[in-house]
């Protein structure tokens, strides 16, 4: 049973006004909370911004050009699996787009380019 599902019980069991009043107020400190939380972001989100900030760059001055996220990985000395995730957040945020590409040796691969 989660803190939420406790103090919810509690304010719909209507125990006494006391304890009703308590568990309310206790519920709101805890969507308040919730919320900042959800409206900060995280160390790595910031940490990450730079490198999305320089992936986009690299892929605004070659206009034409598609990548997969090894390549990217390499040319940020990161690893493939955060260039994929960066990558990702990217094309979630409509600022590049994906397609599968076949690669000679690896079969279908992700590359990814420039909206």
């Amino acid at each position: 049973m989660t803190n939420r599902e406790f103090l919810q019980t509690i304010v719909s069991a209507n125990i006494n006004a006391e304890v009703t009043d308590f568990a309310t107020e206790a519920l709101r400190k805890l969507d308040e909370r919730n919320a900042k939380r959800a409206s900060t972001p995280s160390k790595t989100a910031v940490a990450n911004e730079p490198i999305k900030q320089a992936i986009v760059a690299h892929f605004a001055e070659n206009h034409d050009l598609w990548m997969t996220a090894s390549e990217v990985g390499q040319m940020n000395e990161i690893t493939t699996q955060k260039a994929s995730a960066l990558l990702r957040q990217l094309v979630e945020g409509g600022v590049l787009k994906s397609q599968e590409t076949k690669v000679i040796g690896k079969g279908k691969v992700k590359t990814y380019a420039i909206c």
